[in-house]
């Protein structure tokens, strides 16, 4: 099965070693039997038709999904495409918002501020751990979707459509070396000091990022009628 990544923003420049986002995923979802393919669509970089990939997966980015970007609204229409499809898609951070906004919920930078690090998520009755890096929240879920992830901070934390979309707001892809370079490059001034410091103090405590991976890749091969 090919997995075609949208990526919708990049690292920062000093933390590129690990390539860009479409690598995270690969690696997040190795021995599941995947191929990939990434088409940079921030820079502009779009997949010719949603048939281009069996699957699709829309990365995080530092972009806010109701910023003005010309690669905005083609991002939007090529999510809907591909739910007329009925191509298998997964949103993650960015793209669980994006995705949200395309298909009529609102998205906006959170007033109750910002979840960084190691976060837990009440999923179907399970506590599961997975790194989160955002302020900009779904605040209003589309109708057509179902929440199956929430915590007190972000009520709609994952959503699902149907069987054809998955989305979820915290970073599966994100490890604890990845959360403590966010920290030393892009949190500094931007994310309150007292947030940082308790996110560095949980970078040694274990997450579900695996169990998560899991989930992302029984989405993928579930059947489908």
């Amino acid at each position: 099965m090919k997995i075609g990544i949208l990526i919708t923003g990049h690292p920062p420049d000093t933390m590129r070693d690990g390539g860009l986002y479409d690598q995270y995923f690969a690696r997040l979802l190795e021995g599941h039997s995947f191929t990939f393919q990434g088409w940079s669509v921030c820079d502009g970089d779009f997949p010719e038709s949603v048939g281009e990939a069996d699957g699709w997966l829309i990365t995080g980015s530092k972009h806010g999904a109701y910023e003005e970007h010309d690669w905005i609204p083609p991002l939007e229409a090529f999510i809907r495409a591909a739910h007329a499809a009925r191509r298998p898609m997964i949103g993650v951070c960015f793209g669980h918002q994006i995705i949200a906004q395309a298909m009529g919920g609102r998205v906006e930078k959170f007033s109750g501020g910002w979840a960084v690090g190691r976060t837990e998520y009440d999923m179907g009755g399970r506590r599961v751990a997975v790194n989160a890096w955002h302020q900009d929240q779904v605040v209003e879920k589309p109708e057509a979707a179902e929440v199956f992830a929430s915590n007190a901070f972000c009520e709609n934390a994952g959503l699902l459509y149907g069987d054809l979309i998955w989305t979820i707001q915290p970073h599966p892809e994100y490890g604890s070396d990845f959360i403590n370079g966010l920290i030393r490059t892009r949190g500094k001034g931007v994310v309150p000091d007292a947030l940082l410091e308790a996110a560095n103090a949980r970078l040694d405590k274990p997450t579900d990022r695996m169990q998560v991976a899991d989930m992302m890749a029984a989405f993928y091969r579930k059947e489908r009628a």
